[in-house]
């Protein structure tokens, strides 16, 4: 159970293209996570939400630091998450949890600041999950204002070091990906190291997480906006980048849904959401974007019924074959998840 579950039940709202193939490329698993959202989100919990009415055909994992391995060397513990994911993945691809290939691809974490060390580790990933491991996602998230909420604030400037740019290398040469969250104002730094290394495919998490509460930041939606579109212009000209498409209904975007007395329509998602991704969509093209639900993070804004069918309707003004691109083919191709 959620713990806004009675807040989110206020609104219903019918699917919209309830037959749109879907894969949702990000969402996370784990067995109890104090003062989450969703404490416990399982295939059951994840499988109950997908069950809501849109055709979600696969997905792909992103860590969450869950059921790290309990003993052994530290830097091989979060093997763990692989192994457990890839269960959880076995248990869908059974059928008998419904149509939907749950964990089709997988992202895991390690600590890539340590160089070439950190090729063991990726190597025990791919053992343990060697038809569904895809990559590690890097958290880079750091701000200086205390007011911005970073659960795991990262070192500063973090994807400029040199060691963990060895780390990165070390993804390439195995053909994975390295996935990045972090603030739009650390764009920058996430281009650079692309350029530095070109042959890495990178994707970035949650439109570069434009930033819309704190002291620097509140109050200034259009002003950041602006800088948002400079950076990820210039990140977009890096042909070895892709960007997901949602993650924008956190409470550190600042659009204060969660304090509201009922939750936002699917219009009212799209709206605000539908400048941002019209921009990244332009930029990068539907072959390097893909929508996500960032599931259940994103549960403290909206249901994943709603945020669907906000997606969907901000997506009204593109082809077919863009739609089809922006929601399920993109993702497939850069996860390597065949349908």
């Amino acid at each position: 159970m959620g713990t806004n579950d009675a807040w989110l039940s206020g609104l219903d709202e019918e699917i919209i293209e309830p037959d749109l193939p879907i894969c949702d490329p990000h969402h996370h698993l784990w067995g109890h996570r104090e003062g989450a959202i969703e404490p416990r989100y399982l295939l059951e919990e994840l499988g109950a939400d997908i069950d809501t009415g849109h055709n979600i055909v696969s997905t792909v994992f992103v860590e969450a630091k869950a059921m790290y391995r309990a003993h052994g060397p530290e830097p091989m513990k979060a093997v763990g998450e692989i192994e457990f994911v890839n269960g959880v993945a076995a248990m869908s691809a059974s059928g008998l949890y419904g149509k939907t290939r749950v964990a089709a691809g997988i992202i895991g974490a390690t600590d890539l600041d340590v160089g070439e060390p950190a090729g063991e580790v990726l190597d025990e990933m791919i053992a343990a999950a060697p038809d569904r491991f895809r990559g590690i996602r890097c958290s880079a998230t750091w701000d200086p204002d205390p007011a911005v909420r970073q659960h795991r604030r990262a070192p500063e400037h973090r994807m400029m070091s040199e060691g963990h740019r060895a780390g990165v290398a070390e993804l390439g040469k195995r053909g994975l990906i390295y996935e990045a969250w972090c603030f739009h104002t650390q764009i920058p730094e996430l281009t650079d190291l692309a350029r530095a290394l070109p042959d890495v495919d990178i994707v970035l998490d949650h439109l570069g997480g434009p930033i819309g509460i704190g002291g620097a930041y509140e109050g200034r939606r259009d002003e950041i906006m602006e800088e948002w579109k400079r950076a990820l212009a210039d990140l977009a000209a890096c042909s070895n980048v892709s960007v997901k498409l949602g993650g924008i209904f956190m409470e550190v975007n600042g659009f204060g849904w969660h304090q509201r007395p009922g939750p936002p329509t699917s219009d009212e998602l799209a709206e605000a959401a539908r400048p941002y991704f019209e921009y990244a969509i332009d930029r990068f093209g539907p072959d390097r974007a893909m929508f996500e639900s960032n599931f259940p993070v994103e549960k403290i804004s909206t249901g994943y019924k709603v945020l669907w069918n906000a997606f969907k309707k901000a997506a009204r003004g593109y082809s077919p074959l863009e739609k089809a691109k922006l929601f399920r083919d993109t993702a497939t191709r850069v996860y390597g998840i065949g349908v």
